[in-house]
């Protein structure tokens, strides 16, 4: 490949990976990560609302029985790792998964579909994958982290909470500022651990597919294959964020 060539290899994925965006520095805001997330999120609440309305006792069709199996699924997710009583832990596993689900999953339409029809419009940045942009990995990590606190202060009250910090792993009480800087770093961990597990593998997973577009004739074969095997990225990295949700919610509800 030429310098030239490269050079512009090198534009045309700096050119997909650039955000529609507003403002500077730390006000700016992206949205494009704003609008497919707010867009997708209401695929999942009309959709869902749809098939519940419409949900017969017979046999059901398959948009109903495959609604019926994610539900299944993650009731069952639930039931086998959070152990205390919540009503609220069930919907929340449910609106993660399906909706970071559908986030993911906008990594299967082809790179360069939604920008060119978006650059008719004259919107020359477009990046249609939320999950790829830090900033929604860690709004979702930081939502569960602040209900990981909140959960934990309701439960064990605000002398139980800072009790578990100080008091383990090491009993003497010369050691709680110790166990209290042990407590705190694995405490935000949590969110870290699943803002950037999560951005981390769907932003390799565009940035392959970019690489993939700028090989030419022979994108297509690899394309198609590359998109198989995202067939269980995808789904995984979802299950993997609603599980590790309902764990770290499970351990703030233990009071022992």
């Amino acid at each position: 490949m030429s310098s030239g060539a490269e050079i512009t290899s090198q534009e045309y994925i700096k050119h997909h990976l650039t955000n529609l965006s507003v403002g500077e520095g730390f006000m700016t805001v992206h949205i494009d990560t704003l609008g497919w997330s707010v867009f997708l999120g209401l695929v999942f609440i009309m959709l869902f609302r749809s098939v519940a309305k419409k949900a017969s006792t017979g046999v059901p069709g398959k948009l109903q029985c495959a609604v019926e199996m994610i539900v299944e699924f993650v009731d069952d997710s639930v039931k086998s790792t959070f152990h205390g009583k919540n009503p609220v832990i069930a919907p929340l596993a449910l609106t993660i998964f399906v909706w970071v689900l559908l986030m993911n999953a906008m990594d299967w339409v082809p790179v360069d579909l939604i920008p060119r029809i978006f650059e008719l419009f004259g919107v020359h940045y477009m990046k249609a994958v939320p999950t790829t942009d830090p900033n929604m990995t860690f709004a979702l990590a930081l939502g569960v982290f602040a209900l990981i606190i909140y959960y934990s202060i309701k439960v064990k009250g605000i002398g139980g909470f800072i009790k578990e910090l100080t008091t383990q792993p090491f009993g003497h009480w010369s050691l709680y500022p110790v166990n209290f800087i042990l407590e705190m770093v694995t405490l935000l961990a949590r969110p870290l651990s699943l803002a950037l597990r999560l951005f981390g593998n769907l932003y390799a997973g565009e940035l392959i597919f970019l690489l993939i577009a700028t090989i030419g004739l022979f994108q297509l074969p690899v394309h198609f294959l590359w998109a198989a095997f995202h067939l269980l990225v995808i789904p995984l990295q979802a299950f993997i964020f609603m599980m590790l949700t309902i764990l770290y919610l499970s351990l703030a509800h233990e009071d022992h």
